[in-house]
């Protein structure tokens, strides 16, 4: 998929992080990461997906979803397990289990912030990148976005890509479209079929 590039070039102070390592936090500078206790234990045992894949497994997509629901309506309009893609979702409440994620996925997160950049990637989504475990299988991003936003229109998907070195392969707005939904729905299937 090549991302839709309808709203315009990314901001230049996205790109700069594009030389941190891919071990590198995508918690941004100056918040805490969350360290490791013996309760960290059960992150070994892979979690089973929302939606699991048909048939044999090509790939899977993680998604974050607020209690809004508009990024789990947007996934489940995709019938992605019906193309042989597990679908996982990422944890709303930190009292939740955590998302144990084992398998080449392509991870899809709304963009938050109300336009400042640095709050852009959910802190739910910062927790699960920031477990080295989920973060080694990441193949590439979707985000969601409001135009209105400017140049922070979906930059959790560019803050993601510069910060786990993946591409950022589609881009939509707000709840996203028809044409959106089979957009990412073939191109994911291209993307793990290849």
């Amino acid at each position: 998929m090549s991302p839709n590039t309808a709203a315009g070039a990314a901001d230049q102070s996205v790109t700069t992080v594009a030389a941190a390592s891919s071990a590198a936090s995508i918690a941004p500078s100056g918040e805490s990461e969350a360290r490791t206790t013996p309760a960290d234990a059960a992150r070994t045992i892979p979690s089973a997906p929302e939606y699991a894949a048909q048939g044999e497994p090509i790939g899977a997509l993680v998604y974050f979803s607020s209690a809004s629901e508009n990024t789990a309506r947007f996934v489940a309009g995709c019938h992605l397990e019906q193309h042989g893609i597990n679908v996982y979702r990422v944890p709303l409440r930190p009292a939740d289990p955590p998302l144990n994620v084992r398998e080449p996925y392509v991870i899809m997160v709304p963009t938050y912030g109300g336009g400042v950049i640095k709050k852009a990637v959910p802190i739910q989504v910062k927790r699960f990148l920031n477990d080295p475990e989920n973060r080694a299988w990441i193949r590439g991003v979707i985000a969601s976005g409001n135009t209105n936003f400017g140049e922070a229109y979906c930059a959790a998907g560019n803050i993601i890509s510069a910060k786990c070195h993946v591409p950022f392969l589609y881009k939509y707005e707000l709840m996203g479209t028809p044409e959106d939904t089979a957009a990412v729905r073939d191109g994911l299937t291209r993307f793990f079929a290849s």
